[in-house]
């Protein structure tokens, strides 16, 4: 009877620990659901990896700005230069991933794998990929005093009879910056000087102040110094005229058809942030693509808002990070 009684008890008690266990796993569900839901609770910050006044921000600002207005919560930009964006990625890697912690990055991270050999960190295995936020063709510009060529044709001509005379800046050894030129310099046979900068914004700055003779840039970070006559743009990127420059002649036009390449801009989260979070987070950015200040922005860019589900822009990074270890290895490209 004591045996028989013992048995009981000790089934009890495990049925009332399955309980338990089970309740805590309704418990930790219903939190995790409740912090989803919450999101956002305070501020969010984004790691931007390059200096301010570069292509990232020309996307990212306005974004903060209309997620404040949509959300009533702050989106802070955290720029972290350095290295061709890793500096930054690096540091985005290792922030929490509670949804309050967010990095925009860009083709750069998609390069870099190739460049960096020693990367401290993975950018297909350390971020959960959300969206892809714009993506935008390249434009080469020049500083018309250095450069002083009225055509592509032109261009062309200056730099062949002269190889070396010219240079280009960028946003740093590795960048689509960098490997839009030496992709340039392997299809139209010419040969150009690299001068690699800590970010687009001061390699800009250095163009239209004459420092360096072009850029091969997003248009998202040059199109206003090209409304306002301070650089010349002489190609797009791609087998057609870009909507915002229609004057300007696409690759294809010049005889460059396999010169494609654009500058696009994504979301990521630091690994380990939930399913459920990273789906609350992308549904936002999505709808903060639809405003219309948004739009309005992109379309003076000439850029798209990216409408790519996040598994989708994952796919999409891991093929882009495949394209571009082949560019380097053709064209020879290493890190100054």
């Amino acid at each position: 009877m004591t045996d028989k009684m013992t048995m009981q008890r000790r089934d009890v008690l495990r049925a009332a620990g399955a309980a338990g266990l089970a309740w805590a796993g309704v418990s930790h569900s219903f939190a995790a659901d409740a912090n989803v839901s919450a999101w956002p609770s305070k501020p969010v910050t984004m790691v931007v990896p390059f200096p301010a006044g570069g292509g990232t921000d020309a996307f990212a600002r306005p974004l903060a700005a209309q997620f404040s207005k949509s959300t009533g919560k702050s989106l802070i930009i955290d720029n972290r230069g350095g290295a061709g964006g890793t500096v930054g990625a690096s540091i985005a890697a290792k922030q929490p991933h509670d949804g309050n912690y967010l990095f925009m990055g860009a083709v750069h991270h998609a390069i870099a794998p190739s460049m960096y050999p020693k990367l401290d960190y993975d950018i297909e295995k350390d971020f959960v990929p959300l969206a892809l936020i714009a993506n935008v063709p390249q434009v080469l510009v020049v500083n018309p005093r250095n450069v002083p060529a009225k055509d592509f044709k032109q261009f062309l001509e200056l730099v062949k009879a002269k190889p070396g005379k010219y240079n280009y800046g960028s946003a740093g050894s590795g960048t689509s910056h960098h490997l839009a030129g030496e992709l340039f310099k392997l299809q139209s046979n010419t040969f150009i000087t690299h001068i690699p900068y800590r970010g687009a914004g001061p390699a800009l700055q250095d163009l239209i102040g004459g420092n360096v003779d072009m850029m091969f840039d997003g248009l998202g970070s040059s199109a206003a110094h090209i409304k306002a006559g301070r650089i010349k743009p002489m190609l797009v990127s791609g087998a057609k005229r870009n909507p915002s420059l229609p004057d300007v002649p696409c690759a294809a036009e010049v005889g460059l058809p396999e010169y494609t390449v654009s500058t696009w801009y994504g979301l990521w989260a630091p690994k380990g942030t939930s399913p459920e979070m990273a789906a609350r987070i992308t549904e936002e950015f999505h709808k903060l693509g639809q405003a219309e200040e948004v739009k309005a922005v992109w379309a003076s860019n000439g850029a798209e808002f990216g409408t790519l589900s996040s598994q989708d822009f994952g796919k999409m990074v891991s093929a882009e990070v495949k394209r571009w270890a082949q560019v380097v290895k053709a064209s020879g490209a290493k890190l100054e």
